[in-house]
């Protein structure tokens, strides 16, 4: 059994790579970037790349990603969260430049766009958490406290940014954009079942989960 983990720890490894990787370089070979500015083209990869980050977020709170250990898992998932944002702060503001009237529309929810108020709520999402995140300690917010605070606002970011994503018609190639974002459900509901799981048994693995 031990070396049969120890096999598949790459193969996990490989698996996540290809699931970001390839939606990427899909949307890197479309014929739509040739009449897109640098600006617009920075923007919309910085939203896939986003997308992508979202996956690795639920896999490093349930400890599905071998080789790390519960604190450089919570580590990695808190340098990810602020990635995560920083993505999504270059994807508005080149979005912005190259359109601003555009974006005024989506972020006061007056776009004829179906796509642009679900993308606009899973950032207002993700900006809370990243700032909850910074002043959690100045806050006083206690685990359970954070918990209660943090996990409905990561399903609605999964939520908003998989509808996002499936409702637009750009660069990203379809199946790989189906496959990503059915990904980034299952990971999302899988760590959500698990958590109930072990917050029943007190196992040790969910006081490790339940410290996030």
């Amino acid at each position: 059994m031990t070396r049969w983990r120890s096999a598949r720890a790459p193969l996990i490894w490989v698996a996540l790579g290809l699931a970001i990787g390839v939606p990427v370089a899909f949307a890197a070979a479309s014929e739509q970037l040739a009449w897109r500015d640098p600006v617009y083209i920075i923007a919309g990869f910085a939203g896939i790349i986003a997308l992508g980050l979202v996956l690795v977020q639920p896999l490093l709170i349930g400890g599905y990603l071998p080789r790390l250990s519960a604190y450089r898992g919570r580590r990695a998932h808190l340098w990810i969260g602020g990635a995560l944002a920083l993505a999504i702060l270059i994807h508005v503001a080149g979005l912005w430049i190259t359109s601003p009237p555009d974006m005024v529309d989506a972020l006061t929810f007056s776009s004829p766009t179906p796509f642009s108020p679900f993308g606009v709520i899973a950032m207002w999402a993700i900006f809370a958490v990243a700032f909850l995140a910074l002043l959690r300690r100045r806050l006083g917010l206690r685990p359970r406290t954070w918990r209660i605070i943090h996990i409905p606002l990561a399903i609605v970011i999964v939520a908003g940014s998989v509808v996002h994503c499936l409702l637009i018609e750009g660069t990203m190639e379809t199946i790989s954009k189906v496959a990503l974002c059915a990904l980034v459900l299952a990971a999302t509901v899988k760590v959500m079942i698990d958590l109930q799981v072990w917050r029943k048994r007190k196992t040790p693995r969910g006081e490790n989960v339940a410290r996030q």
